[in-house]
């Protein structure tokens, strides 16, 4: 699949999430907001649109690798422009080689930041921490993602490189 493809995609697939993405959560309804990630994930699983979303990350994935500073920013650019996919798609939950845990750092790389770097540091440092047990050796995965990563610091945290660089070997 090729950039346009992907983006095609991308868009349809956002369309489809962006309901239960921007749906408000009622912060006063404790129960609701207890039970939310189990409620987001049925919503999501009735869309039946989930093997399409991994198909399309895994050609994300592919183009980001194999592309130049210029495929690599235009995957860049069609996660800022499509926030509900960003948000809702996802790679299978479960992995244990060292090609999935590199498949999941760049699509953390294409997601440059997402909307908070924080939360991209916590993610970050649990997908390291998993990989320590399965035995892969993080830091050369880490040295290889991190150079297709930008190199912008867009949140005044560092720059998605710095981050991979740094947190990713920093783990509590």
């Amino acid at each position: 699949m090729d950039i346009t493809g992907i983006e095609r995609e991308m868009s349809d697939l956002d369309a489809m999430y962006r309901p239960i993405a921007k749906n408000p959560v009622d912060l006063d309804d404790l129960r609701a907001f207890e039970n939310l990630g189990a409620a987001i994930k049925v919503k999501l699983d009735r869309l039946g649109v989930s093997e399409r979303a991994e198909a399309v990350l895994h050609a994300i994935v592919q183009s980001y690798a194999g592309g130049d500073q210029t495929v690599r920013e235009a995957i860049r650019r069609l996660f800022d422009r499509y926030t509900s996919f960003r948000w809702a798609a996802y790679l299978p939950r479960q992995w244990h080689t060292a090609e999935e845990f590199r498949d999941r750092l760049i699509v953390m790389s294409a997601h440059d930041q997402g909307a908070d770097t924080r939360d991209e540091i916590l993610a970050l440092q649990d997908l390291c921490n998993r990989a320590a047990e399965y035995g892969i050796d993080v830091d050369s995965i880490l040295d290889e993602v991190a150079a297709m990563s930008s190199d912008v610091d867009r949140y005044g945290m560092g720059s998605m490189q710095s981050v991979f660089l740094h947190y990713g070997r920093h783990r509590p």
